[in-house]
Formats: structure tokens, C-alpha cells, sequence
């Protein structure tokens, strides 16, 4: 498997459904709701129409497990490697125009994020990464030519200081649990983000943790946790207040939605 040559061509098609999407979002459109009261735009089902014909170009052999279709019934048999897309992660934020919605697509192999890419394109920041090679963003105007635009750069999670814990939680989702939470660990500072851009926050050394204690779609976070874990972080499932294993994938017995779970960036306790 060319892990190469599947993340450039993830690269590729997240910027052209971020580009699909900031163009929607410039102008006027309606929101929907699906049958399970989430929420649904044009950017949504015009991204992953064309992340999935693409993908099924770039390898017909992988399956593709994708939010618009999975909400329509439409789940293919997954084996140890598939492709996870969440066309536009942040629909709330997309409604509301804070700008912080994302486009994202993950490689899981073994129930574990191997590739992924996160495009955000109305902060025209690209993050990708390879658990086996780095992490790296690269500001990425949509529509703008890859090639030559700004390099990208590395980017790494940050040794976190157990006294001076810097959080970032949802600025749609946040509860009393995470609340606790954060206060049993002693978090002293606290950025609100939305969509998977929390992770990503983590992944560039701008904060330390993010406790999710809610409910979560494995599309929404398979991404953003290769980028974070090629960075240095993370992902643990989180149980009565206590880690456990890593946060996998493919959990068809569950409905493919996450328990619990905390994101770290590189920590020594």
C-alpha cells in the first residue's frame, strides 16, 4: 500500500469539497434535518459525493464509510482497512458562520487512524499527517493551487505542563461532565473550538487536552485523531472519569459512534 500516494490524493479531495463548501458558504443556503435530528446542508452532500467518487478512483479496493450515506442506510462491509469521510464536520458552525467547520477523511487500519486529513476552509489551514511520519499544516486558501502556496510545515504536540493545562472543548457540546472533568484534572486555562479543529489545536502545541463526554460519530473524529497521533497526542477512551485503551475504529456493534473519550498532546504522567 503507497500510503503516499492515498494521503495526496486524500489531500486533494478534501480541498475540493473545501472549496465546494466555502463557495455554499459564501452565499445563502438551507439547512435540513435528517431523520436522526442532526443536521444537514447542500456542503454536506456535495462534498461527499464528490470525497467518495474520488476515493473510489483513487483505491476501488478500499471501502468507504461515509456520514451521509451511513445516515441513509448505505454501510459497506468494513475489513482491517477502509476510508472515513465526514464531509463537513461542524455543520452547527457552518450554520452559524464562526468559520469553524471541517472537511475530513481518515485511513483506519486495524481499528486504528493511519492517514488523515483535516481541511478547514474558511481558516484556509490544511492539516494532515501519517502515524508513521508527522504531522503538518499548510495555510490553504480554497481553491488556491497546492503547489504554490507556503510550504507546509511540521507541527508537534507539546510536553504538557501538569500544572499549567491548557483545555479546549466544544463551543456547541460542552457540559457539566466536562466540566468536572477538567477540574479533576486542573485544567487552568480553557479555548473553545468547534468541530475537529480541537484536535488540531492540540496537534500544533496551542493546547494540552480535550475531553469529549458526549456522544461522537466515528467519522467525526478518525481524522483529526491520525493527525493528532501523528503529531505526538493521543486518543483514550474515557470510563467513569478514568482512561482506558485507545480510541479504535470500526465498531459496527455500537452503530460506528465513539464512548466517551480525552485527546492528550505529548505528557509524561
Amino acid at each position: 500500500m503507497d500510503t503516499d500516494a492515498l494521503l495526496s490524493g486524500m489531500i486533494d479531495l478534501a480541498l475540493a469539497a473545501g472549496a465546494v463548501a466555502a463557495e455554499i458558504y459564501a452565499g445563502d443556503f438551507e439547512m435540513d434535518v435528517k431523520a436522526d435530528g442532526s443536521s444537514v446542508t447542500e456542503a454536506d452532500r456535495r462534498g461527499e459525493a464528490i470525497i467518495v467518487a474520488g476515493l473510489k478512483k483513487l483505491a476501488p479496493e478500499i471501502p468507504v464509510l461515509a456520514e451521509e450515506a451511513a445516515s441513509a442506510g448505505i454501510i459497506p462491509e468494513l475489513g482491517d482497512i477502509f476510508f472515513l469521510v465526514d464531509p463537513l464536520d461542524g455543520t452547527r458552525e457552518f450554520v452559524n458562520r464562526t468559520g469553524e467547520f471541517t472537511v475530513n477523511i481518515a485511513l483506519i487500519e486495524k481499528g486504528r487512524p493511519l492517514l488523515g486529513v483535516v481541511y478547514a476552509p474558511a481558516c484556509s489551514k490544511l492539516y494532515y499527517g501519517d502515524v508513521k511520519t508527522g504531522a503538518f499544516l499548510q495555510g490553504l486558501e480554497p481553491g488556491a493551487d497546492r503547489a504554490k502556496a507556503p510550504a507546509a510545515t511540521s507541527i508537534n504536540a507539546r510536553d504538557a505542563d501538569r500544572k499549567n493545562l491548557v483545555a479546549v472543548a466544544s463551543r456547541s457540546h460542552r457540559s457539566g461532565e466536562t466540566e468536572s472533568f477538567l477540574q479533576s484534572i486542573g485544567a487552568r486555562d480553557f479555548t473553545p473550538a468547534g468541530s475537529s479543529l480541537k484536535f488540531c489545536l492540540i496537534a500544533e502545541g496551542r493546547a494540552d487536552v480535550y475531553p469529549r463526554l458526549g456522544r461522537t460519530m466515528e467519522w467525526d473524529t478518525g481524522a483529526a485523531q491520525a493527525v493528532l497521533e501523528a503529531a505526538g497526542g493521543a486518543v483514550y477512551v474515557l470510563e467513569n472519569g478514568k482512561e482506558g485503551e485507545h480510541l479504535r475504529y470500526n465498531k459496527k456493534q455500537r452503530g460506528y459512534d465513539n464512548p466517551h473519550f480525552v485527546a492528550w498532546g505529548r505528557r509524561d504522567f
